[in-house]
């Protein structure tokens, strides 16, 4: 009898449990967005930026993810795990996965990269992020920063813009073209910026909407006349974003363009920056600046994203001008130097003599007026803006950076990127992992039914 009554005790305690597991798993799963991230970093918690942002999406946004076998599957799991939190906090995110290779006519509509894509679109508005711009390199070897929450929240904010802003880019003094400037053109317009094309000799002057003018790698001067209407440009609230080309005989071509950025104190050297350590990767010609302490640079030091500048002008500024203080944002290494013999570099030469600008060189100001507000960015190249070349670790960054610096931008999210552990990697044979999964499956299960119908054996016996 008494077996009886704790048979049947332990037997409606079990059942009471699992009535309780039962009903608390319901109510957990009704309530809508509940979790809670026990990771020691809250590797899986939404920013405060982002659940700001999402709450304020007056619009619905479509999120794309692009990926083939050249995608890292690990990389993968991230940013759709990203993804679809966003997805469970708004109801205006709809989210779909395409494999390119699999469907190749839908990738064709976008610009997409092998490696994986996030295409985030919202009526006629799209921006690419590109999965390699979301992981970056940690502090130790194997270790990685996930910044693609800062990278989709950025995106996001930028489609729920209601302004764009406009900003022309000049031509006929052989500038770099747009046509060549497609991603970086891209990377503005998915930032909300206009952009068109401006030739002085046709249009006669800068039009009234136009909120910065871009001069990117001229290798002619401007003529008398157009310098006169850019001047009275910038006198206003006009913005100048300028970029040096290069052409070997810049020390007597380019009278208008020295005189326009002498304007805010800026001197061309007319050298041409050149750093000895050479290695297999760069030339001489090639430049890794060092960032100054600025606004445009910081996140790029933080993130340890390098800048790479080929074919720089050194710039100086001589006598700062009171209403447009400078600031170097670029600088070499004091083992540059400048080379003033533009013919011996023509023929593939160059040596340090006293005629040389000794380094560091400058090769990058921002320029404020005395009341703090931006008013023009000056670089000494113009090379690293190109298609070929803006993808390269920190340089579409610092291009993005700093036309957002420019043109204030205040939407702009700075977000904390996640840090990722190495991932741990076994290198073990077939005949190991054979042993692990008959262990694992067969043998272990059955040795504890073994030992558990001994025990229960020898229990009825006592």
């Amino acid at each position: 009898m008494n077996k009886w009554i704790r048979g049947t005790n332990a037997a409606v305690l079990s059942l009471a449990v699992i009535g309780i597991f039962i009903v608390l798993t319901i109510f957990l799963n009704s309530v809508k967005g509940l979790q809670v991230d026990l990771t020691k970093d809250k590797k899986f918690t939404l920013s405060e930026s982002t659940e700001n942002a999402l709450k304020s999406l007056d619009k619905d946004v479509h999120i794309i993810s692009f990926t083939s076998d050249q995608t890292d599957t690990y990389a993968k799991r991230q940013v759709v795990e990203l993804v679809q939190e966003y997805k469970k906090r708004t109801g205006k995110i709809t989210f779909d996965e395409y494999d390119m290779v699999k469907q190749p006519s839908i990738a064709k509509q976008y610009d997409v990269d092998p490696g994986g894509t996030l295409v985030v679109e919202s009526g006629t508005q799209k921006k690419n992020i590109y999965f390699y711009e979301m992981f970056l390199p940690g502090q130790r070897q194997g270790e990685y920063e996930f910044s693609g929450e800062e990278k989709l929240t950025q995106a996001i904010v930028g489609l729920n813009a209601k302004e764009k802003h406009k900003i022309y880019f000049l031509s006929g003094h052989e500038e770099i073209p747009l046509t060549k400037l497609n991603i970086w053109r891209s990377g503005l317009e998915g930032e909300n910026y206009e952009v068109k094309e401006l030739n002085l000799l046709r249009e006669g002057k800068i039009p009234d909407d136009a909120e910065a003018l871009f001069i990117i790698g001229p290798r002619n001067d401007i003529s008398d006349k157009e310098a006169e209407v850019i001047k009275e440009y910038l006198k206003g609230k006009g913005k100048l974003y300028f970029a040096f080309g290069f052409d070997k005989d810049m020390a007597t071509k380019w009278k208008n363009i020295d005189a326009l950025l002498a304007t805010y104190g800026i001197k061309d050297q007319h050298a041409v920056a050149i750093e000895p350590k050479q290695s297999v990767l760069f030339d001489p010609l090639t430049i890794i600046p060092e960032y100054g302490f600025h606004d445009i640079t910081k996140k790029l030091s933080e993130y340890n994203l390098l800048t790479m500048i080929s074919l720089a002008v050194s710039l100086n500024v001589d006598t700062p001008v009171e209403d447009y203080p400078a600031t170097a944002i670029l600088k070499t290494t004091d083992q540059a130097y400048g080379e003033t013999d533009i013919d011996l570099l023509m023929r593939s030469q160059s040596r340090k003599d006293d005629k040389d600008i000794k380094g560091p060189l400058n090769l990058g100001y921002a320029v404020q007026t005395k009341d703090n507000k931006p008013k023009a960015v000056v670089l000494g190249g113009s090379t690293f803006l190109s298609d070929d070349s803006i993808q390269q670790q920190g340089n579409r960054d610092f291009a993005l950076n700093s036309v957002g610096w420019l043109q204030e931008q205040k939407d702009q999210v700075t977000i904390r990127p996640r840090k990722g552990d190495a991932i741990q990697q076994a290198m073990i044979t077939s005949s190991q992992a054979n042993a692990i999964f008959y262990g694992t499956v067969l043998i272990f299960p059955v040795l504890f039914l073994i030992i558990g119908g001994w025990i229960w054996w020898r229990r009825r016996q006592g």
